[in-house]
């Protein structure tokens, strides 16, 4: 990747759960040699601390979908990996608010210089 500075491989895996909204996914990420976790983490946080929709969860918080439910937030935690070299990113977002529509709305705010937010604090819920 542009800012690790070579290529990396990421698996990645949706979960797909009996439910009408929401998507939990998962990464797998290996490493670079001097990286840890703990770095990662950090720079995830730094990276997205100004960020109105996107919330670095703290250690050990893994996320849930309920808790973005009806909302445009990007839950995102960093996990160790059982395998050594590696680490797990999770996600989990509303697909109805999160997905195409939302990010569409979220840009248009953007172009036409409206706050970020503007129509994505209060969505309906359906179902």
């Amino acid at each position: 990747s542009e800012s690790h500075g070579e290529a990396v491989q990421i698996s990645f895996t949706p979960h797909l759960i009996p439910m009408s909204r929401g998507m939990l996914s998962t990464m797998y990420v290996t490493l670079a040699p001097d990286a840890t976790v703990e770095d990662a983490r950090r720079i995830l946080s730094e990276k997205y601390a100004d960020e109105k929709f996107v919330h670095v969860l703290p250690e050990g918080v893994a996320p849930h979908t309920r808790h973005v439910r009806g909302s445009n937030l990007a839950l995102i935690s960093v996990h160790p990996d059982r395998i050594k070299g590696r680490m797990i990113v999770m996600c989990a977002i509303d697909n109805l608010v999160k997905g195409a529509s939302g990010q569409a709305l979220q840009n248009m705010n953007l172009l036409c210089g409206l706050p970020e937010h503007t129509g994505l604090m209060q969505a309906p819920m359906f179902p």
